[in-house]
């Protein structure tokens, strides 16, 4: 088949026709994508090489809104793969990222350091006064110019140069961080004998059983690196011994060693991002990236952050001290380690507030937790969902919904990925397939929530912890970003917000699942109906901050040490791993608790630059 034909035929460059104008996952293989880059590349550039000669005088049509217009099909073919390679990955989709990750920095370098179309930028920027714009649009042409400038438009020829070398070597990196994880990730695998099992709960060993009969082992248990494996194995595993084997495991990710080890991966990506601070001007990275953020510098960030870590250390000291009576109650003569902590913190709560999670879970399946969280959008913004089974989707497990507003016209398309798999990076994340935007008529966004729970058994309803409902509630905040997204630019749409506001509306949506009446509604046994006991949801408030000076400890440690990673000005050479523990000890970090990210598998600010100087975000 000759590359004419192979475009021609190509599903991610055709009309997508199908329901909602979703992608057709059925038909596309991940040959398809390497072609359709190419295609949408060339395509892409001949539209900027028009905007950039176009003889005539700039005008923000002529120049801003038709960059808003251009790379329509690259964007189509971007959200697809790096959506498959985050959810659904392999080997195919893997090495091509690695490939694609360079070329795609490359492009992007090519635009935002195109003297021609900066000159045309800073022209209208000059003329702002005199053009009349619409708010909106002067939020979108300030955007641009910014863009522009902290790419490095207007320096010397030598320094672009050098910053587009270090964009595509960063992209690089930040490629191989993340299927570095993901290969430690999947190359675990805890296969627990009879013996194994004291104190697990039916809702664990029925998702343990689930995965190990997916990874070979039938009739067998087996606990994963998945996050919503390793903390309930933590919290009710009676074994000490096994406890400390997942825990380690768990912490070592990207630090193994060998082909998957991310030490030389982090020592690079720190010493380019500080290179490239230095050639804009900057005294350090996390200066750079705060310049256009709304904390402005370091300080305000580390500020934030210090005013928390004082007291959370005082909490926490005090949990320990409760934690290490029980150890001593039991007749035990150890400290308390990281891998006791949720274990005993598990028994506390119960004699404290007479809750534990066995009791809760079943109180909490995933169906009942999608539907609340679908209610209160909907008594909030007068939202509907309607399941769609007439949508091809890129794997069995997930699902989509026709979201419709008050009007009952659809707004959105929002798509749901619940279960971990070994093809799948861990967290949780909310993306998109298309964003809103009514540049040239209305454009409907496809948003997606991607979790890591585990799927229980055929038959069987998938539970959630409290912590996990929490989870879905927080990444459907940021869908709800996306879905009700009203803006005519592409730039402005959903989460294309200031980094550190993006975490507010999530955070602010968690807060309605333990609402009482969220609760009464919708926390029913899914074998029964039953609804939670209104004692149960009382004492389950009461707990609402059990156990707070832990989860603000690891969470502040780990936000703590990307500040301060990021502050270094001359970082060369440097071991980030040692360079964590010193920080880690000056800090004083407790030696019973750890951070919530390690620098070997802090995905947030290793794979790719989202986050990185910027995990204060989440506490902003």
């Amino acid at each position: 088949m000759d590359t004419h034909t192979d475009i021609h035929d190509n599903p991610l460059l055709g009309l997508w026709d199908g329901p909602f104008g979703a992608p057709p996952f059925a038909w596309i293989l991940p040959e398809h994508f390497r072609p359709a880059f190419d295609a949408a590349l060339a395509t892409k550039r001949a539209e900027i090489a028009a905007i950039a000669d176009d003889p005539a005088a700039p005008t923000f049509e002529n120049t801003i809104a038709a960059l808003e217009r251009s790379g329509k099909t690259l964007d189509r073919v971007e959200s697809v793969f790096f959506n498959l390679v985050g959810s659904d990955s392999n080997e195919a989709l893997q090495a091509l990222e690695r490939e694609m990750a360079p070329i795609l920095s490359r492009e992007r370098s090519a635009i935002l350091q195109n003297d021609a179309l900066f000159r045309r930028i800073e022209t209208l920027h000059a003329d702002e006064a005199r053009l009349g714009l619409e708010p909106e649009a002067a939020r979108v042409l300030d955007r641009y110019r910014t863009a522009f400038i902290r790419a490095g438009a207007g320096l010397p020829a030598e320094t672009k140069a050098r910053l587009a070398a270090i964009g595509e070597r960063l992209a690089m990196l930040g490629a191989n961080f993340g299927q570095n994880v993901l290969a430690d990730e999947k190359a675990f695998l805890l296969i627990l004998e009879p013996e194994d099992l004291e104190g697990l709960p039916e809702s664990f060993l029925a998702a343990a059983a689930e995965t190990a009969s997916e990874r070979g082992h039938p009739g067998k248990h087996a606990v994963t690196l998945s996050r919503s494996s390793v903390e309930p194995f933590l919290q009710f595993s009676a074994r000490r011994d096994l406890r400390e084997k997942v825990f380690r495991a768990f912490l070592a990710r990207g630090a193994n060693g060998g082909a998957n080890d991310n030490a030389a991966v982090m020592r690079e990506a720190v010493e380019l991002r500080a290179e490239r601070a230095r050639l804009m001007g900057y005294p350090s990275y996390a200066h750079f990236r705060l310049a256009d953020r709304m904390a402005k510098t370091p300080e305000a960030a580390v500020g934030l952050l210090q005013r928390v870590w004082a007291p959370a250390r005082a909490r926490a000291a005090r949990e320990a001290e409760g934690l290490q009576e029980i150890i001593a109650a039991e007749g035990r003569n150890f400290e308390l380690r990281p891998w006791d902590w949720r274990y005993y913190a598990e028994k506390r709560r119960k004699a404290l507030f007479d809750i534990d999670e066995g009791e809760l879970k079943p109180y909490l399946p995933l169906e009942g937790m999608i539907a609340a969280a679908f209610d209160v959008a909907h008594r909030l913004f007068g939202l509907s969902f309607a399941e769609r089974r007439d949508i091809p989707l890129y794997h069995p497990d997930v699902r989509a919904w026709t979201v419709t507003g008050r009007s009952g016209e659809p707004i959105a398309l929002f798509i749901g990925d619940y279960f971990a798999r070994p093809s799948k990076r861990s967290g949780a994340w909310m993306s998109s397939f298309r964003d809103q935007q009514k540049l040239d008529g209305a454009v409907l966004p496809i948003i997606v929530n991607v979790m890591n729970f585990a799927k229980a058994g055929a038959g069987e309803a998938c539970l959630l912890s409290i912590d996990e409902a929490h989870t879905l509630f927080h990444e459907f905040g940021h869908a709800l970003h996306g879905i009700l997204s009203n803006v005519t630019y592409p730039l402005l749409a959903g989460t294309n917000v200031s980094a550190d506001f993006v975490e507010f509306p999530s955070q602010l949506y968690e807060h309605w699942l333990e609402r009482p009446e969220t609760l009464r509604r919708f926390a029913k046994r899914g074998d029964t109906g039953e609804p939670m006991p209104e004692a149960l949801i009382e004492r389950l408030e009461a707990a609402r901050r059990f156990n707070q000076g832990f989860a603000t400890v690891e969470y502040t440690a780990s936000a703590l040490v990307d500040m301060a990673l990021h502050l270094q000005a001359d970082p060369g050479g440097l071991d980030v791993a040692a360079f964590e523990r010193r920080e880690l000890e000056t800090l004083g970090m407790p030696e019973a608790i750890a951070p919530r990210h390690s620098t070997p598998h802090f995905q947030h600010i290793f794979s790719g630059e989202g986050y990185s100087a910027g995990y204060y975000s989440y506490l902003w």
